[in-house]
């Protein structure tokens, strides 16, 4: 089996991930060569509980956002062995074990042919998901992939990355979000090579991947186009 760790993230106050986690468990544990996350101070004690029960090396953080989360849990992957990275948003991960479990087993029985592997969504996919997603993150999409050089959907929260890769990322990330940020340090700094993968279990399920607050569809318009403004900038910027 590759040695391929799983870094994940999550921020769950409501434990709505107890019930889905304990479900996949044991074929996480089978997966990966290891399991690492990192879990903000707000999150649910249950949660908390029953993750510690398991194989997953776990690191309480201060509730600071996604980017500072996502950093977190690299810096603790570099801590093991590992000689690949699978990142994944934990909601994202769960969707997909949930729904398209042998595809990312299939994705992790192989050690990619890059340094990096963005992973996006199918066609079928992205089309899960709400419009305001869909519009907003076309444009960051198509950004990124200009700058690249090649079609990518890079905001999808997951990624597969060399263990050289990692260190380049922990070294130089610093932005508000990593998205694209991720990518570039690895293509423009670090010089190691890109590719891409589409895959169908990054849908979405308003239940696990909906946001909790209750937002006017004004202002969930206004804060998807936020954050997709903030990654297309860092696609361009970052590393030059």
């Amino acid at each position: 089996m590759p040695n391929i760790a799983l870094l994940t993230v999550t921020h769950d106050p409501l434990g709505k991930n107890i019930k889905l986690f304990k479900e996949l468990q044991k074929e996480l544990e089978d997966t990966y060569s290891d399991l690492y996350i990192t879990i903000s101070d707000e999150s649910s004690i249950r949660l908390l509980e029953q993750v510690q029960k398991s194989n997953f090396k776990v690191k309480i953080i201060p509730k600071k956002g996604a980017a500072a989360a996502r950093r977190e849990v690299v810096k603790f992957g570099l801590t093991g062995h590992s000689d690949y990275y699978h990142y994944c948003d934990l909601d994202r991960l769960l969707t997909w074990g949930v729904n398209h479990l042998e595809e990312l087993k299939l994705l992790i029985s192989n050690l990619p042919n890059c340094d990096y592997l963005i992973l996006g969504r199918s066609e079928r996919a992205m089309e899960t998901h709400p419009v305001e997603w869909i519009e907003t993150e076309n444009i960051t999409n198509k950004i990124c992939s200009l700058e690249l050089g090649m079609n990518v959907d890079i905001t999808a929260g997951s990624c597969l990355f060399s263990r050289s890769s990692a260190e380049y990322i922990n070294k130089h990330s610093k932005e508000k979000m990593t998205d694209a940020e991720w990518a570039m340090i690895v293509h423009r700094i670090a010089n190691l090579e890109i590719g891409y993968a589409p895959c169908e279990g990054l849908e979405y399920h308003e239940e696990i991947n909906g946001i909790t607050k209750s937002l006017s569809e004004s202002e969930k318009w206004m804060g998807r186009l936020k954050l997709s403004s903030i990654i297309s900038e860092t696609a361009i910027t970052t590393g030059k």
